[in-house]
């Protein structure tokens, strides 16, 4: 059974990629690869071919098979087209309870909130299916765009983690956010 997330209002959903999407999402990276350049790790030809993508995903819904990462794609409802990413990965149950959060949108579809209705689904997928008590984000200080994403879904600078992610072939600096149940839901979860 797919599960498929909705947001009528800003005309988007969520749902798992499959193998059936591969070429539909290599061609949307191909065309976020020079736009992102500045807040992605630098990536090998390599990665941009069909072989690649085809393993990346496969591997993607081996872990949502065990619980442990989420790739949902965002689709337009009008169409079906696939404009951006959104991924719970590093799933961990017990003690911790978190994800970590990714996500991107093709340039084309930025603004109008389609990307910050696509976190909001995320995370009441975090929170009400998975059960977790934290979702977190590590975000370039100068992405300002993405900064507000996130803190208009409730998440809350923490502080700078340093020379954190290899961008761009440089170790940056990135800000971390992140939002809990509590946060969202005002009570205490177990």
């Amino acid at each position: 059974m797919a599960l498929t997330l909705y947001d009528t209002p800003n005309g988007i959903s969520l749902r798992l990629l499959t193998s059936e999407d591969t070429q539909a999402y290599l061609d949307l990276i191909q065309i976020t690869r020079i736009p992102y350049q500045s807040v992605e790790p630098i990536r090998e030809d390599e990665f941009y071919t069909l072989e690649a993508q085809t393993r990346r995903i496969q591997d993607r819904m081996k872990a949502s098979e065990e619980g442990t990462g989420y790739q949902f794609g965002i689709y337009t409802i009008q169409d079906g087209t696939l404009i951006g990413q959104v991924s719970l990965n590093n799933v961990v149950h017990g003690v911790a309870n978190y994800a970590d959060m990714g996500y991107f949108i093709h340039p084309d579809y930025q603004g109008g909130g389609r990307m910050t209705a696509a976190v909001k689904l995320a995370v009441a997928y975090a929170f009400r299916a998975l059960k977790l008590n934290r979702v977190q984000a590590a975000i370039l200080p100068s992405n300002t765009g993405s900064q507000r994403v996130l803190e208009k879904n409730g998440f809350q600078a923490e502080g700078i983690a340093r020379k954190y992610l290899k961008i761009n072939g440089l170790y940056q600096d990135h800000q971390i956010y992140a939002v809990l149940f509590d946060d969202l839901h005002g009570q205490a979860s177990d």
